[in-house]
């Protein structure tokens, strides 16, 4: 996990029913404010009241949270609501201008693809986690760090692809045995790659919590009271034969295989051996036109 403070960029959590993402995103969250970063919330799909539970008030103080769950497109047109719907919030954003390591946590991006076209999505990214120097000879900012909560079963491949192509890291979750594991895949500038796969929990205070050793690769052992489940259940063709379809395939008789007759005679020794014999056994579809030999030549 210590990969995703390399260095800026955009981070993607991908996440799904059977292991949810939001415990993970909110651990990064409050490893960044004790790093001492600057860390803004764009809080869509949950309150804010429900994404701050758990942390205490120390790293609470620490956040600023954009709250786009409220009013997303500003409809009561209330002093608190952001401006612009979720496009203006990111452009907000994106118009930081103090010094300081930041990290922006959107949860989620999956709310932000069905609100905004994955273009117009991805060219906001790419200005939040690619900021340069402010205007007026200003200090360099440093790089940005986007986390990006991403549900994967609600898309298809163009906006996972398009996603994967901005991401400098990726992190999927998933479980082996009840074991919580991050398959995490970094792709840094003229770089080659990287895999990982780490075990870990998060802690109720949202501490993460790293296990030392080598994942398990092992399955979990199959429960004796559910039957096995057979391969061939849902086949649209038969792999098995009756008795009578066996019976019919072992008489079948191939083109390639030799009649009794040719057999003895190529067997039994012929007078002498420079006379040949040739066989010709007709086939069940060969059309033979005595009056017109040559009919299947089209001459």
């Amino acid at each position: 996990m210590e990969s995703v403070w390399g260095v800026g960029g955009l981070v993607l959590l991908r996440d799904s029913v059977e292991w949810e993402g939001r415990s993970l995103l909110k651990a990064f969250v409050k490893k960044s404010a004790l790093c001492g970063e600057q860390v803004h919330i764009l809080g869509c799909e949950v309150s804010e009241d429900e994404f701050r539970e758990g942390f205490d008030s120390s790293i609470n103080s620490r956040l600023v949270y954009h709250d786009l769950f409220r009013d997303p497109f500003n409809w009561s047109q209330a002093g608190g609501a952001l401006p612009g719907g979720p496009l203006g919030a990111l452009r907000a954003l994106c118009k930081r201008t103090e010094p300081g390591p930041v990290t922006i946590a959107l949860d989620s991006l999956s709310w932000l693809l069905l609100h905004l076209p994955c273009t117009t999505l991805c060219q906001a990214l790419c200005a939040l986690s690619q900021q340069h120097s402010p205007l007026g000879g200003s200090p360099p900012v440093e790089p940005v760090r986007v986390l990006g909560l991403l549900h994967m079963e609600l898309h298809g491949p163009g906006p996972m692809g398009a996603l994967s192509s901005l991401a400098q890291t990726e992190v999927t979750l998933s479980g082996t045995a009840g074991q919580a594991l991050a398959h995490i895949l970094c792709q840094r500038p003229r770089q080659h790659p990287t895999h990982q796969t780490q075990c870990f929990s998060i802690l109720p205070d949202f501490s993460l919590d790293l296990q030392e050793g080598p994942p398990l690769e092992s399955q979990p052992h199959p429960d004796p009271h559910i039957p096995p489940v057979e391969p061939t259940t849902h086949l649209t063709f038969n792999l098995h034969l009756s008795k009578k379809e066996r019976e019919a395939k072992d008489s079948l008789t191939l083109p390639f295989q030799f009649s009794s007759e040719k057999q003895q005679a190529l067997l039994r020794p012929g007078p002498s051996q420079a006379t040949s014999n040739i066989f010709y056994e007709p086939d069940v579809y060969d059309d033979l036109d005595q009056e017109d030999p040559d009919d299947d030549l089209d001459v």
